[in-house]
């Protein structure tokens, strides 16, 4: 049996200071999660990077039309997840959110009967 590629639903990201010493210069940090609740019981960390992939993850992101939050403190929750585990309990909420609205905006529930 092949190996799917794992399918985004939204992605998190920030920018944040890479070196004290050299004020101005931002680091990228991006984490993509996916939600399959017939799958899983909550989402899942399928991708995540800092400086040039998170960059990529992005552009990604935006080019597949996948919606992205700003959101340092959770970016920093979910960089610590490994990949392909479910997020914690921390980031229940917020993340909820951000599908809540990534569903409505694309005219669909998971789980929804079409």
């Amino acid at each position: 049996m092949g190996r799917r590629e794992p399918r985004a639903d939204c992605a998190c990201g920030q920018d944040e200071l890479s070196d004290p010493g050299k004020p101005g210069e931002k680091t990228p940090k991006a984490v993509a999660l996916s939600y399959e609740p017939e799958v899983a019981k909550a989402p899942r960390v399928v991708a995540k990077g800092k400086g040039a992939l998170a960059e990529r993850i992005l552009e990604v992101a935006f080019a597949a039309g996948i919606k992205v939050r700003e959101d340092a403190d959770l970016v920093e929750i979910l960089q610590a997840v490994d990949l392909d585990r479910e997020i914690p309990i921390e980031a229940f909420q917020a993340v909820a959110e951000i599908l809540a609205y990534v569903y409505r905006a694309n005219g669909q529930m998971p789980g929804a009967k079409s």
